[in-house]
Order: C-alpha cells, then sequence, then structure tokens
C-alpha cells in the first residue's frame, strides 16, 4: 500500500501523571478507545524537539479506567519522572484511509490541507495545515499577504466541500484586513511591499463529502 493510501489520526494527548509506577492520564480524540489503546498499540509522539521523546514512539501495555477517567501504562515509562516528561504529548497512529469511519460534519486533517478558502465569493489563500488545540481546532490559511489562523467553528466555516476542493469562510472583520493593513504598513519602510517566507451544528456541509477529521470521531476535526 502506497504512502498515498494511508493517514495519521490524532487519537490521544497524556494529560496528567497518574501514581507512582509511569501510568499517565489520557483525552481521548476517539470513539473506539477498546481498538485505538489495546495493549501493544504504537503510537507516534507529538512533542517539542528538545523533549526526549522527540522522535520516539509509545507502546501501550494496559489501559485502566479510574472514576471514568482513562490512565494508559506504557514500555519504558516505569516511574512518576518519566510519566512527568510525557504530559501534553500527543498521540497518533497510522491509519490505511480506506478503513476510516465516517461522520457527518468532520474531517481528518489530509481532507483539509490544500483546499481554496473563499470568503464573499473571492478566493482568499489555501489551507496550509490545521492546528490541534485544547480549546478548538484552527485553519492555517496561506494568503498573499501571510498567515491567517481561522477558529474551526461553525460560524466562521459555514462550508466544507471536500469534493470541490473547497471551503467557505465568513471571519469577523479586520481578520484577513488586518493582516494586510500591517504588511502595507511593514513595506512603507523602505518604499517596497513587504513580504513574508514564512470540527459542528449548523454547518453546510456537500453531500458528497466523506469520512473526517476531528475530535471526538478518532481524530477527526469537528467543529
Amino acid at each position: 500500500m502506497s504512502s498515498a493510501d494511508r493517514t495519521t489520526l490524532r487519537v490521544g494527548r497524556l494529560t496528567k501523571a497518574h501514581g507512582l509506577k509511569g501510568a499517565l492520564k489520557l483525552e481521548l480524540f476517539t470513539d473506539t478507545p477498546e481498538q485505538r489503546f489495546a495493549p501493544g498499540a504504537r503510537f507516534s509522539l507529538q512533542v517539542p524537539e528538545a523533549s526526549e521523546w522527540h522522535g520516539r514512539t509509545l507502546t501501550l501495555t494496559e489501559l485502566r479506567w479510574y472514576n471514568g477517567n482513562p490512565v494508559g501504562f506504557f514500555e519504558g515509562v516505569d516511574d512518576r519522572t518519566a510519566a512527568e516528561s510525557l504530559v501534553k504529548a500527543i498521540l497518533w497512529v497510522d491509519q490505511a484511509t480506506d478503513e476510516l469511519p465516517q461522520e457527518d460534519d468532520a474531517w481528518y486533517d489530509h481532507q483539509l490541507v490544500g483546499l481554496r478558502v473563499e470568503r464573499d465569493g473571492a478566493v482568499v489563500g489555501t489551507v496550509s495545515r490545521v492546528d490541534h488545540l485544547p480549546a478548538q481546532d484552527l485553519l492555517a490559511v496561506e494568503t498573499e499577504a501571510g498567515e491567517v489562523l481561522v477558529p474551526f467553528v461553525a460560524a466562521l466555516v459555514p462550508t466544507v466541500d471536500v469534493d470541490g476542493g473547497r471551503l467557505v469562510v465568513t471571519p469577523p472583520a479586520g481578520l484577513f484586513e488586518e493582516l494586510a493593513d500591517d504588511s502595507v504598513e511593514a513595506g512603507d519602510a523602505d518604499g517596497a511591499p513587504a513580504t513574508d517566507d514564512a470540527s459542528t451544528a449548523g454547518a453546510d456541509v456537500d453531500a458528497d463529502a466523506e469520512q473526517a477529521d476531528a475530535a471526538p470521531a478518532d481524530d477527526a476535526d469537528a467543529r
């Protein structure tokens, strides 16, 4: 199977050390924890480059529930100190795209990245990535003036048309204009334009859009 037939899914986040034997409390981004967190499951880690865990994987040995909260035990994480070094790490799994669950009004990152972004009938940019934050997901939109971060909520992104290769944004006044104004002001210093090198209810979803990219359905991004 080629790499184009696979994707990665965000399925959890390690939130807090639990006890003295290396256990960690989990925030789950999946509706099927019994499948995603079965003993032997291996996860890629999203951690800062400075972390000792950067570039490494974690293998689950056991998932337990305490007062309704999931707690994971992992190979090589044998004490509280090791567990604390993993707090805030995000867990990802490899997944074949033809095995992704289907869900209305939810999309996976690979479905959103590359979509053209339209506002009032005009193309204003392209989705370059999806940032998953505790409070909400953000769409990073690459424009001619630079990057704009748009909260991925139905009020601001009412239409997602994956098959049509586009999504529609209705941002508050000033979100895109402020970036353009800042660029002009920066360019005034030398007389040249500035350059930059640098998941719900109520949404108008295309009827043929497939699958999902937002929590809580596996790692899908729901608005």
